[in-house]
């Protein structure tokens, strides 16, 4: 983004921008955060922007069990209750599980306790051979597409975490001959996850939720991801993985 772009959608003068560049002018708490929602910054990149102004944060940090956070607790429960029979899951900015509804755990069968001790890193847990990669039928598609998630987060936060788990994930290889599905019986819109199971090979589609305008750190930086039966036959099998499921099958 151009100084003068960003002069603009901003409402400032490029001088007074540039002054600010060049540390010749000192901005004001107001204008850091002017700045900072033209860009779309983050909320915890916004309180970092603040701090290196001189100005205290502004927006909270509180850990998800703080009592404060019990209407978001509520709604992401809400949320994920109401998508069974079909996995769903809320995860933090690095990918760590959250919650989860109880149509997930059948699909967890047989991975690794190791990478079932928390925190339960999602990412690692859909690539890693003693996870779900070895039941991963599409594996180097699935792939290409989680690290490319990965590379668009990281472009926006710079978080080094991040970077190593790219890392990490992209050095995972399929356990087996791999078939990627055609782009085509999905109008070019999404990557499936094509899942071995018991009950069945799944086509999943994925959707992620996240809050639309959070005032709290912890807020802003959860997502829920959403699982879709992408044929009549997953969503049968959906079905009867969370009907064999107590907690699932008690709603």
């Amino acid at each position: 983004m151009s100084q003068l772009d960003l002069a603009c959608e901003a409402n400032i003068s490029t001088r007074h921008l540039s002054f600010i560049e060049t540390g010749r002018s000192q901005p004001s708490r107001d204008m850091i955060l002017q700045i900072a929602e033209t860009l779309e910054l983050p909320l915890r990149e916004r309180n970092q922007l603040l701090l290196a102004g001189g100005f205290a944060p502004v927006f909270p940090e509180r850990a998800l069990e703080d009592p404060s956070l019990a209407a978001g607790r509520r709604a992401i429960e809400a949320v994920l209750r109401g998508h069974e029979p079909n996995p769903a899951l809320a995860v933090d900015r690095h990918w760590n599980m959250l919650t989860a509804n109880a149509a997930l755990p059948p699909l967890l069968a047989g991975v690794s306790e190791m990478l079932l001790a928390p925190p339960v890193n999602v990412l690692r847990v859909a690539l890693h051979p003693e996870g779900l990669g070895s039941r991963v039928l599409n594996f180097c598609e699935w792939q290409r597409h989680l690290i490319a998630r990965l590379r668009h987060q990281l472009a926006a936060t710079a978080d080094p975490h991040l970077s190593d788990l790219i890392e990490e994930l992209r050095q995972y290889r399929p356990a087996r001959s791999d078939q990627p599905s055609s782009a085509e019986d999905y109008g070019s819109l999404v990557v499936p996850l094509r899942l071995s199971t018991d009950a069945g090979v799944l086509n999943l589609l994925s959707t992620t939720t996240v809050f639309g305008t959070p005032l709290d750190v912890t807020l802003s930086e959860i997502a829920i991801e959403s699982f879709f039966p992408a044929d009549a036959e997953s969503g049968e099998r959906l079905r009867n993985l969370c009907a064999g499921e107590p907690a699932c099958a008690a709603r």
